[in-house]
């Protein structure tokens, strides 16, 4: 039996939905890596299989704060996302179902980093993603590469 994976990478979105196709586009440029990358279109309690079995989450998602032009990449942490006013587009987001995991005791990941860019559109069907939006996908993938090599210790 091989052991857990230090990280988790979460990548969120749907590729039908213009910019929203981001975190699968993510996902598709670390299908070579050895770090364990999922792609998950659901939302809500859908996502409380993707907390557990590992110490370390990074969750790639597309952001729209209408602060910072489209392309922009932001890294959060849990409590930055916790700060900022309204609720999720998706209803019951990440952060609920990760309130939701705590409140019933499941064992949940330690440390969770997000690493989100700015979207333009993430609701035109069929949509192209935003050439900036697009542009972000390599730098994104190296980050990550990086921020796992480095907390596994590589």
């Amino acid at each position: 039996m091989s052991p857990a994976p230090a990280w988790r990478v979460l990548c969120l979105g749907n590729d039908l939905l213009a910019d929203d196709g981001f975190g699968p586009a993510v996902a598709q440029t670390l299908r070579n890596t050895p770090v364990e990358v999922v792609v998950a279109t659901a939302a809500g309690w859908a996502l409380l299989d993707y907390l557990s079995g590992v110490p370390n989450l990074l969750v790639v998602d597309t952001i729209a704060t209408g602060r910072a032009a489209p392309g922009t990449v932001l890294l959060l942490e849990e409590e930055d996302l916790l700060r900022a006013s309204g609720a999720s587009p998706h209803g019951l987001g990440l952060l609920e179902t990760l309130a939701l995991a705590r409140a019933l005791r499941l064992p949940v990941p330690g440390k969770i980093v997000w690493i989100a860019v700015e979207a333009a559109d993430c609701s035109t069907v069929g949509g192209a993603m935003h050439p900036a939006v697009r542009a972000a996908v390599p730098a994104v993938a190296e980050r990550i590469r990086k921020i796992t090599a480095i907390c596994d210790g590589g």
